[in-house]
């Protein structure tokens, strides 16, 4: 008997940024392209997220699936050779010397601590990425999450601005870095703003499932007590809350709207408008790292080190598989993500 055709499905990727946590999302990527049974429509990635992002845009333009696996190996692979610190044990911890350097930037700005502006990532981006290609030929809609400095707004960059700065700006810690300036306009981190902005899959996008690659936990097992732990813990919240209200705002729509009271004479149908029929119809769905990340201290999204990325790579192929195997009849049926429950 002849083998049925694998069912296809379509997704719009929503890709939170985490720093080298970011490689646990390569390795999300990688399991679903190599699964072979979705097609990507619109992408979203602030920070780690962008550079995913930027990495399955290139690699689908270039040479289908097979290409953006390879685009995102080669990426991540080139971003842990870049580092001129020896990284120690299993990886996940910081270098000494990359410690020292960030204790510098309480007291030093980054033209202080780097007055050649010297940026390996730049470097890899301009070598990896063909941006000018890409603002013509992109197969799918890419949304770069930006932050604006001097006024807190969220920058989303979409195909037609794509650049070597619009991917900087998205990952610019701005203690660390240079202002990305663009338009004559400076930019930090998206995270700051949106961490990933999710509205542009939702307005731009006709796909109704949204998947959302998760890198900060949703819910801690356990409270900082020490200083150097709620100082970390404060920043993953900072850099969570924008995400965490764009969803619940999405979640109290959505319930508002079923809970509207309908003429019992007249179809459902006619008694919505454009906007609550779309909102209804959006499917959202999560692979989320919570058990693993929590494990590692928060140190470790500054690590730069080849075994620490495929390790996490590896966690993101076993949790996408995993994913699939569970909710691959879901797509185009059924969320398979309690909102309410998350969110709200």
């Amino acid at each position: 008997m002849p083998k049925q055709p694998a069912t296809r499905a379509t997704l719009n990727l929503a890709l939170q940024g985490g720093g080298a946590h970011g490689a646990f999302t390569w390795g999300v990527l990688d399991a679903l392209l190599a699964d072979g049974r979705c097609d990507f429509e619109g992408v979203s990635g602030t920070s780690a997220g962008a550079m995913n992002a930027i990495c399955l845009a290139q690699g689908l333009m270039d040479d289908g699936p097979a290409g953006a696996r390879a685009a995102l190996s080669r990426f991540w692979t080139a971003v842990a050779g870049s580092s001129p610190f020896d990284q120690g044990g299993d990886g996940s911890a910081m270098s000494p010397a990359m410690k020292m350097m960030l204790q510098w930037t309480d007291h030093l700005s980054p033209e202080q601590l780097n007055p050649f502006d010297l940026n390996p990532l730049r470097d890899i981006i301009a070598e990896q990425i063909d941006f000018a290609a890409l603002r013509q030929h992109n197969p799918i809609q890419t949304f770069i999450a930006a932050t604006h400095a001097n006024s807190g707004k969220l920058r989303i960059f979409r195909n037609a601005e794509l650049s070597i700065d619009t991917l900087l700006a998205s990952a610019c810690l701005p203690t660390i870095h240079r202002s990305i300036v663009i338009d004559g306009e400076p930019y930090w981190d998206g995270g700051y703003s949106a961490n990933p902005a999710v509205y542009p899959l939702f307005y731009e996008c006709a796909g109704n499932d949204i998947l959302l690659v998760l890198l900060t936990p949703l819910h801690y097992t356990e409270t900082p007590e020490s200083a150097q732990d709620i100082r970390s813990r404060l920043r993953e919240l900072a850099f969570n809350s924008t995400f965490l209200r764009e969803m619940r705002m999405f979640t109290h729509v959505r319930e508002q709207i079923e809970n509207t009271p309908r003429s019992r004479w007249l179809p459902r149908w006619l008694q919505t408008s454009r906007f609550e029929k779309r909102i209804s119809a959006i499917r959202m769905h999560a692979i989320t790292a919570d058990a693993l990340l929590q494990t590692l201290p928060p140190e470790s999204k500054l690590a730069v080190n080849l075994p620490f990325f495929e390790r996490l790579r590896d966690s993101g192929r076993e949790h996408a598989v995993a994913w699939l195997e569970a909710h691959h009849g879901a797509i185009g049926k059924r969320s398979t993500l309690d909102l309410a429950g998350l969110f709200y």
